[in-house]
């Protein structure tokens, strides 16, 4: 029977994705797939143990399951030559079901203490290579009990992370209990003493590297010892006795590599190590401050030996390894690769090359040090993207890390360097992350989704991923059952997401039911997913269209499920922020009321609003304020103490940041649109900080917090708290200063509220004591007030064009007068859509005001003081501009209070000012306009 590997292209939509390869039965396989009808099970056992082979654990495990064939084919000794549990929680339980299938175990990875002290339960005696991370807790009794029980044990490696609570007696051990040692990596010992070292070098004689990495003190002298080593590194090792090296290391016969990264060794050592050395052939010494402060050092030549340095060109120090060195330096590691011709100790020396690189490269990218950016962008990424070639798992799972981490440069802000992205990208990074992505092994998608969540902060290279079929692999990975692969999947489509451009794509690519599915697959113990997904699903709310596809995946419930569940604030912030968008909708879909009905969401909001977390506030007071758009949503927050939280929150917010104050002056504001919820929020003392948040020097705080105290001032029990709180001078302060005119224009309206004459009447009940002084204040705030009112309107005047309009009934003239009185076309209460990105998205309109307030505005056209009917003429000419959100409806209202009649009187009044006439004027064509549109639209 006849066989060949075809590469299956399947179509995904217009796209094609290519699959990975399996061996194919033509003349069964073949002629079925062209029948249309697969018969699965009738496929040789060699081809299902490759199509195995090719499957992460879990997979595996699922395919295993749909029959007793493949179930046994699914326990295969040559399926379980290595095991990566490090995305497991693997307990002795575990370890002990599988134990049947590990007997001929070779190769192990695992995370953390609790698998460390499971791995005996696997009974794998025959293990030849343990390696484990996030080793911290990992102690000597734990590590002498795997050695022990594997004294076939070839090469074990600990770290990166720091192997603190593990000494020399362990290494002892380690020396005891695996003669046929050839590889022992460790990182983060405090302390390796001589007796430890001596025992490696009498036992194991077979041992060729060793890496003692970011330790505390290590007997150099005894290393030299170790006559059998040929790869050794110290890199990041403290407290080194650089004259012991020079004098004992030398002497080593078979030293071929040595690494000495990050350490403080200095010009003398290195160059002694390079004379005198006879058989070292590669010096790394990367990342050492000292010797890089010998500028004339990296002239020194010696023969045969090459140091790998920052102020050496690396590509060309490995290239002149080979014997040809005509190809380009820059391809080296692959063209070694590719060879067809191998030279076995120079596949050793590239090997270790790759290893020692990818750990160096990636701690010095953590630790970002200053200085470097020269070497990063003209060799560094590069280095690191030939690194994630590497036939070495582990070796592109560090390379990978790497680009993720040396690519940011302030992780509280997220912000990265855009040179050294774009040099990934320029190098053609994005394209060798997303094939990395699509590996069936699930650290190597982890790492890959990592770096290109955090080099798609940069909105080129978020373009590149988009380009290259990124967001599809993405919206992919978020479904895995990893969840950690999830997790990098899910920050990946939360940056990218920060883009218009891609909102649409990711839903496409059946992103958002993906992040929803996230928040409920991984409710408990998942934080990091949590909050990735929550992020990137209140980026996509913020898009109308996206908004309507997180409601019907569920989005809702799974976002309230984590405002009230979650303790982490990470998640309780994006989930509130998420909501927030949701609700900023209301004009175009039912979200805003939905979310208001969802149970527990309002009082979960409210609850937030106490979080001990900035973060967390805020976006809780924004989505308070969003929600209280909605009629039944605005009461129903106030039955559940959101009025009481929310004047907390702003007598507490004095000194926060200008967004927190914002949001907590916009729910404020949103809520004392209700009678009831306004003489609430003056009673539980709101008054006093919201005219706090006047005073600030943020324009979006001006005009919330004018807002609210313009509500409020519509009772004249709150116009005269806001008179005793000093209030008066804050607005007036507004009314002439403030940067945005909508801002000056609801302080104008506030302080008329204030002073049309109502107040006056609430003030005199009270003590007789009490009333006259309140008088002589009232008095005095009252002259100040309708002063800069009268400013605030002449403003928006122009004495010609008013000139011109008073001479003539033209349309033209009216409408020049009107263009410059606009204050804009958006006016009262906004609906906010909260974004991480730099630029805060946002739709505002005009309140509907109700049937009261345009009688309010109505009766102090009659007014007294002409101050006050130039103001109400130029207020009711705002709410009533043709095109203006509930332009309409206001012009319906005023219709039915007789406003017309009022309109032509004080038009036509001898005693009035001309701002009032002309405003009136404009008032009674708005309405002339608005009829007309109704009758045609009739």
């Amino acid at each position: 029977m006849s066989r060949r590997l075809r590469r299956k292209v399947a179509k995904k939509g217009k796209e094609k994705v290519v699959l990975p390869c399996y061996p194919e039965v033509e003349d069964e396989v073949l002629e079925a797939d062209r029948s249309g009808d697969v018969d699965w099970t009738s496929l040789p056992d060699d081809t299902v143990i490759q199509l195995f082979s090719s499957l992460n654990y879990r997979d595996r495990a699922s395919l295993s399951s749909t029959c007793k064939t493949w179930r046994a084919l699914g326990g295969s000794p040559c399926l379980w030559s290595s095991l990566d549990l490090r995305a497991h929680k693997c307990d002795a339980t575990m370890a002990a079901s599988l134990a049947s299938r590990c007997v001929n175990l070779r190769k192990l990875r695992f995370r953390g203490a609790e698998s460390a002290d499971a791995i005996i339960c696997l009974q794998s005696r025959n293990l030849q290579e343990i390696s484990g991370d996030y080793c911290r807790k990992i102690t000597d009794a734990t590590l002498s009990m795997i050695v022990a029980r594997h004294e076939a044990l070839e090469s074990l490696q600990l770290g990166p992370d720091f192997c603190e609570r593990i000494t020399s007696d362990a290494i002892k051990a380690i020396a005891l209990c695996c003669p046929k040692l050839k590889k022992l990596r460790l990182s983060g010992i405090r302390d390796i003493y001589a007796d430890a070292i001596n025992a490696l070098a009498k036992h194991c004689l077979n041992l060729a590297e060793i890496g003692f990495l970011d330790c505390l003190n290590i007997d150099e002298a005894a290393l030299g010892n170790v006559s059998s080593v040929r790869f050794l590194s110290v890199a990041g090792t403290s407290n080194m006795k650089w004259g012991v090296v020079a004098q004992s290391w030398h002497k080593l016969p078979k030293l071929v590599g040595l690494e000495v990264s990050r350490t403080d060794v200095g010009p003398i050592t290195i160059a002694r190590l390079l004379s005198s050395s006879k058989s070292l052939k590669v010096l790394c010494a990367l990342n050492c401050p000292i010797l890089e402060e010998d500028t004339n050092f990296g002239t020194v030549k010696n023969k045969g030996k090459f140091l790998v340095s920052l102020f050496t060109d690396v590509f060309k120090c490995l290239a002149s390894l080979f014997a040809d060195t005509t190809q380009k330096e820059k391809n080296v590691f692959l063209d070694w690769r590719n060879s067809k011709t191998k030279d076995k100790k120079l596949d050793e020396i590239m090997t270790w090359l790759e290893w020692i690189l990818s750990h160096t490269l990636l701690r010095t990218a953590e630790s970002n040090p200053q200085g470097l950016d020269d070497f990063w962008l003209k060799q560094g990424a590069a280095l690191l993207l030939s690194l994630m070639q590497s036939s070495q798992e582990d070796v592109q799972e560090r390379a990978a890390t790497g680009l993720a981490t040396f690519v940011v440069i302030n992780d509280i802000s997220a912000s990265i360097d855009c040179g050294r992205a774009e040099a990934v990208m320029k190098d053609g990074g994005i394209r060798l992350l997303l094939d990395l992505a699509k590996s069936w092994r699930e650290g190597l998608q982890s790492e890959a989704a990592k770096a290109i969540a955090n080099l798609s902060v940069n909105s080129s290279v978020a373009k590149a991923v988009a380009e290259e079929g990124g967001i599809n692999i993405l919206a992919y990975l978020a479904r895995s059952m990893n969840r950690l692969v999830a997790e990098e999947a899910a920050g990946g489509l939360w940056n990218l997401s920060v883009g218009e451009e891609h909102k649409g794509a990711i839903a496409e690519a059946g992103g958002v039911k993906a992040l929803v599915d996230l928040i409920f697959k991984w409710s408990s113990g998942g934080d990091g997913v949590l909050e990735r997904a929550a992020g990137a699903l209140a980026n996509l709310a913020a898009d109308d269209k996206c908004s309507m596809e997180v409601a019907l995946a569920g989005g809702v419930h799974a976002l309230v499920m984590l405002a009230r569940n979650c303790n982490f604030e990470g998640v309780q912030e994006q989930a509130a922020r998420a909501l927030a968008n949701l609700a900023a909708h209301g004009d175009s879909n039912s979200n805003n009321s939905a979310v208001g009905q969802e149970a527990g969401a309002l009082e979960a909001l409210v609850q937030l609003t106490r979080s001990p977390h900035e973060g967390v506030r805020q976006e809780a007071a924004g989505a308070l304020w969003n929600l209280s758009f909605d009629d039944r949503n605005r009461e129903a927050i106030a039955a559940a103490g959101g009025v009481e939280a929310l004047v907390a929150l702003a007598q507490s917010c004095s000194n926060a940041s200008s967004g927190l104050q914002e949001r907590a002056a916009g729910a404020l504001w949103g809520l004392s649109v209700s009678e009831a919820n306004c003489i609430a929020i003056g009673r539980e003392g709101g008054v006093a900080p919201l005219i706090a948040l006047a005073r600030s020097e943020a324009e979006d705080v001006h005009e919330t917090a004018a807002g609210a105290l313009w509500n409020l001032a519509f009772n004249p029990g709150n116009a005269l708290r806001i008179v005793e709180e000093g209030g008066v001078p804050a607005l007036v302060h507004l009314c002439c200063s403030s940067v945005s005119k909508m801002a000056r224009f609801m302080a104008a309206l506030a302080l008329a509220y204030m002073f049309d004459g109502r107040m006056d009447e609430f003030a005199l009940i009270g003590t007789s004591s009490e009333s006259t002084s309140k008088s002589v204040s009232l008095d005095g705030a009252r002259r100040m007030a309708l002063k800069h009112i009268e400013t605030f309107v002449l403003t928006f005047s122009d004495p010609q064009a008013f000139a011109t309009a008073a001479a003539s009934s033209a349309p033209a003239a009216l409408s020049q007068v009107t263009e410059r009185a606009r204050i804009q076309e958006a006016g009262h209460l906004r609906c906010r859509f909260f974004s991480l990105s730099l630029s805060l998205k946002f739709s505002s309109q005009h309140e509907e005001l109700n049937g009261a307030e345009i009688g309010r505005f109505i009766t102090m056209l009659r007014n007294p003081s002409s101050i006050l009917k130039a103001c109400a003429a130029f207020a009711l000419l705002q709410f009533t501009i043709p095109g203006g959100r509930h332009a309409i409806h206001h012009a319906s209202l005023m219709q039915g209070v007789g406003a017309a009649r009022v309109l032509r009187a004080a038009a036509a009044a001898a005693t009035a000012p001309i701002e009032a006439k002309i405003f009136a004027r404009i008032v009674l064509r708005n309405l002339e306009h608005h009829q007309q549109h109704v009758e045609l639209s009739i």
